[in-house]
């Protein structure tokens, strides 16, 4: 078994899309991780999910990595994007539509729509 920062830097390079959490996409085990997964599962964004809760190397090892301390972090195309507040944040701004554009990230434009409409 590698160390933690290759396993993050090995999964990150393997996946477009992931995001670190507390729990899994299908079962969330807090608040902020169920908000990003559930903007991510509505948007239809394939994406790799790691449940920190099952690994303590990775759950601290992943904070290490980003210099982050908080949980969920997602990363896309290798790159840190967020917490909880940020992806929120880039959501309703559009700017999460134009990141998964620039990096060829396949998602629902009508979803996402959806989610600013509700939230304005």
């Amino acid at each position: 078994m590698s160390d933690p920062k290759t396993q993050i830097e090995e999964t990150n390079k393997a996946n477009d899309v992931v995001l670190y959490m507390k729990g899994t996409k299908t079962m969330p085990q807090c608040g902020f991780s169920s908000r990003v997964a559930g903007v991510l599962n509505y948007m239809g964004v394939e994406y790799t999910d790691v449940n920190v809760l099952s690994d303590d190397g990775i759950r601290q090892g992943i904070k290490d990595y980003s210099d982050w301390p908080t949980i969920p972090q997602l990363y896309v195309k290798g790159e840190f994007v967020g917490g909880c507040d940020i992806i929120t944040e880039m959501t309703l701004s559009g700017e999460l539509d134009t990141l998964f554009e620039e990096n060829g990230v396949t998602y629902d434009k009508d979803a996402a729509e959806k989610i600013r409409e509700a939230n304005a």
